[in-house]
């Protein structure tokens, strides 16, 4: 299930030549709107490298282009994202891989997504918050169809930031978890207590 399309539509995001939204479109223009807006942790192109970014507001932006594009202070402002997110360039990279690995494979905005999502976990809040998305839900949402390997082994409803570390470190990344197992962790409320 993609982000709710009327009121990104009636903003323009989708081009009256397409039949309906390419895949992921609602997703990507809710993350774009957040971003533009001052809300979330992401960098000025939302974690993608130049070329991924300029691909992506090319093939799904392309009639709103200008209103798109943000003065020179906004990019200036989200440059100390982006050094923050390449000092911690080998845990971006494990969690866009671990994404990747477990996307569908069937559209180039999984990978996009993959790498937004990982941009995301590099905040302080909830991930759900940290991407500008809606609520938690819409995070799910965005799982189910993308990654739908992760969203089914995440049935215990983790937190979606510790759950990811959490694969990272069981498939031997450089993260070490605190307990063998969750039941057993001292900080359990912390990954699945109701998030405020």
């Amino acid at each position: 299930m993609n982000a709710p399309e009327t009121s990104l539509s009636s903003a323009g995001f989708f081009s009256s030549k397409l039949e309906g939204p390419l895949p992921n479109q609602g997703f990507l223009a809710t993350i774009l709107i957040a971003q533009r807006t001052g809300q979330g942790c992401l960098p000025y192109t939302l974690g993608l490298r130049d070329e991924d970014y300029q691909t992506m507001l090319e093939t799904y932006f392309s009639a709103i282009r200008g209103m798109i594009d943000s003065p020179g202070n906004f990019r200036e402002q989200h440059a100390i994202r982006q050094e923050l997110l390449e000092l911690r360039s080998q845990e971006f990279g494990e969690l866009s891989e671990l994404l990747v690995q477990n996307s569908q494979g069937v559209h180039a905005s999984e990978a996009w997504l993959a790498q937004i999502i990982a941009a995301g976990c590099m905040g302080g809040d909830h991930l759900w918050r940290d991407l500008g998305l809606v609520n938690r839900e819409s995070l799910r949402a965005m799982f189910v169809e993308n990654f739908p390997g992760l969203a089914e082994k995440n049935n215990a409803n983790m937190r979606w930031k510790k759950f990811l570390y959490r694969q990272l470190c069981e498939t031997g990344g450089h993260f070490v978890c605190r307990s063998p197992s969750c039941e057993t962790c001292p900080t359990y409320d912390e990954c699945f207590g109701e998030e405020v």
